[in-house]
């Protein structure tokens, strides 16, 4: 049973770059999509496009952070803590960045209609991006709890 927990252990350690990563790469490619669309559709502007489709990218750089944070020697006892916090954080960071993602396009559809409110529609990625800051600033507090054996 504890070769078990250690295993949730290592995964915990991990967790959250991989799933960041993964949230980041999914976020990043739709906003992408939509920015190739938007240019087709266009004739200036490309700059402010690609800028918010890299938007979600974020989210993998916070989930490095914390598992760099999180790391020390995985025992027993320390096992279910990095689980805990490492795979809820990371949750946390690839929904954000997925859904963030889909602001960064809904937000580039709008602007290559209307340029003049693409400040405005960038806003809700903002407040995703928010969100996964609150994940990663609770992460980084909670583990240091967590002991260093």
């Amino acid at each position: 049973m504890n070769d078990f927990v250690i295993v949730l252990g290592w995964i915990g350690l991990y967790a959250p770059m991989a799933l960041g990563a993964i949230g980041s790469i999914m976020g990043c490619a739709v906003a992408g999509q939509a920015a190739i669309g938007a240019m087709l559709d266009t004739d200036s502007g490309y700059g402010r496009y690609v800028g918010v489709s890299a938007m979600p990218s974020s989210q993998v750089i916070y989930g490095i952070v914390v598992m760099f944070t999180l790391n020390r020697p995985v025992t027993a006892e320390v096992a279910p803590g990095l689980f805990a916090i490492g795979v809820l954080a990371g949750l946390a960071l690839m929904f954000s960045a997925i859904y963030q993602g889909q602001c960064c396009a809904s937000a580039i559809h709008a602007s290559k209609a209307k340029p003049e409110i693409f400040g405005l529609s960038v806003a809700p990625a903002a407040i995703v991006e928010g969100f996964a800051v609150f994940a990663f600033i609770f992460a980084l507090v909670i583990s240091g709890n967590i002991p260093q054996t």
